[in-house]
């Protein structure tokens, strides 16, 4: 299935983030670059979360030195559920276990062999509302919902 991905990062992860979305554009997704230039990374994880949770996007890809920042930022947003992943498999189960809509990374703890291969897996994937894993998502987006 062909994805529409928005990416965001730092100054700092800027070129990671332009090989992430040529490695992207080369798997058949629809890429949009949303920004790099602000030293204030909360604002561009602000603008990817609006996005894809306006839905705009299908999915969200976030950068900055360890990923942190840009997913806290990111998760301040309704509707935006980011993880930061430090590997292939938590690649998979921010998609498969917790419907992450977003992933975040850190561009000085990840080189880009990994990062494309967290990418392809987290694309690879899709939630099964169904999964034994539904309850708990569930009870995240009512809480989000009464908060």
């Amino acid at each position: 299935m062909i994805m529409k991905i928005a990416f965001g990062c730092d100054p700092n992860a800027a070129e990671l983030k332009k090989d992430l979305m040529k490695y992207v554009s080369s798997l058949g997704h629809e890429v949009y670059d949303l920004g790099s230039e602000d030293v204030i990374y909360a604002n561009v994880a602000f603008a990817v979360a609006e996005a894809v949770a306006a839905k705009t996007y299908d999915r969200g890809i976030l950068i900055c030195g360890t990923g942190i920042g840009v997913s806290i930022a990111a998760n301040k947003v309704k509707g935006a559920y980011a993880a930061c992943i430090h590997d292939v498999y938590q690649a998979q189960r921010a998609e498969l276990s917790n419907h992450a809509n977003i992933i975040t990374m850190g561009s000085q703890v990840v080189g880009i062999e990994l990062a494309k291969c967290m990418v392809k897996e987290y694309l690879s994937v899709t939630y099964d509302p169904n999964s034994r894993s539904a309850p708990k998502i569930e009870r995240i987006y009512e809480y989000e919902e009464n908060a």
